[in-house]
């Protein structure tokens, strides 16, 4: 499995989703704070300035869509 890292702030509802769902299905991931001087620069590293993002491996994606993020998995 490759590595997930989400990418968050605090009161963003969508981010929320994305982390009760990664939760759920059991996906071993670490959260990013973007609040936090590391995950401010991790996300900036990658040229994003929202969030919810999702690093799998060395993909990114920017948004919350369930299906998108499970083709993002499958994918290679």
């Amino acid at each position: 499995m490759r590595r997930i890292v989400l990418y968050v702030s605090d009161k963003c509802p969508h981010c929320k989703d994305a982390k009760r769902y990664l939760m759920e299905k059991g996906l071993q991931y670490r959260e990013c704070n973007v609040k936090m001087q590391r995950g401010r620069k991790e996300l900036d590293a990658l040229g994003i300035r929202s969030v919810p993002a999702l690093k799998v491996g060395d993909r990114v994606m920017v948004g919350w869509d369930v299906r998108k993020f499970e083709q993002l998995l499958k994918s290679k």
